[in-house]
């Protein structure tokens, strides 16, 4: 499994000894190190989440990828398409009438 920033792991006892049992953890990676290690082993930097998906602590573990259970990929931009709604000139901020009306709303 090729990790990237974004992704959410289940980090069990197949992933490292210490995450058996009621150690489990989600995970949210944020950081892959590059640095090289042991055939199959990985440093990860990330959160550790809550049930309900927020961040309770920021840790930095050593697993074995091929142990690590992955939930939720990182979200992809194509940043080739743009929302059906938006137009050109919003984009670019232009000064026509949707600019000046939003500005009177506020």
């Amino acid at each position: 499994m090729k990790l990237k920033p974004g992704d959410v792991v289940h980090v069990g006892a197949d992933a490292s000894v210490q995450f058996g049992g009621e150690r489990s953890l989600i995970f949210r990676v944020i950081k892959v190190c590059d640095q090289p290690t042991y055939h199959g082993w990985v440093w990860l930097t990330g959160y550790v989440l809550d049930r309900a998906g927020n961040a309770i602590d920021r840790r930095e573990i050593y697993v074995q990828r091929a142990g690590l259970w992955l939930l939720t990929p990182a979200a992809t931009v194509d940043v080739g398409r743009l929302p059906p709604n938006l137009s050109g000139q919003a984009m670019r901020g232009g000064s026509g009438p949707e600019r000046q009306e939003r500005r009177s709303e506020l």
